[in-house]
């Protein structure tokens, strides 16, 4: 199955959040922190039609509080505005 987002939007598979510290310490669903990182699995167009400056595999850092969350073979995924992509990692 193909996603493309509509408009100026991006497709992301965020990376999982540790589930113990680097002591050893196994940390509860409750206690974890949700990284803003993910991995770029679809991008949208400018509303002129123009590609949006990502593409499918940038790692990514991204904030906003609003994102659409699916869930694609078993796997979260998030739909996020572009306007909400803070850096590209290199």
């Amino acid at each position: 199955m193909e996603i493309v987002p509509l408009g100026e939007r991006v497709l992301i598979k965020p990376f999982k959040s540790e589930e113990r510290t680097k002591g050893g310490i196994y940390l509860p669903e409750t206690a974890k922190e949700e990284k803003k990182e993910g991995v770029v699995v679809a991008v949208g167009k400018f509303k002129d039609g123009k590609d949006l400056p990502l593409s499918k595999g940038d790692k990514v850092i991204y904030g906003g509080f609003s994102s659409e969350e699916i869930e694609i073979d078993n796997e979260k995924h998030l739909f996020v505005d572009f306007k909400d992509i803070l850096a590209k990692i290199m």
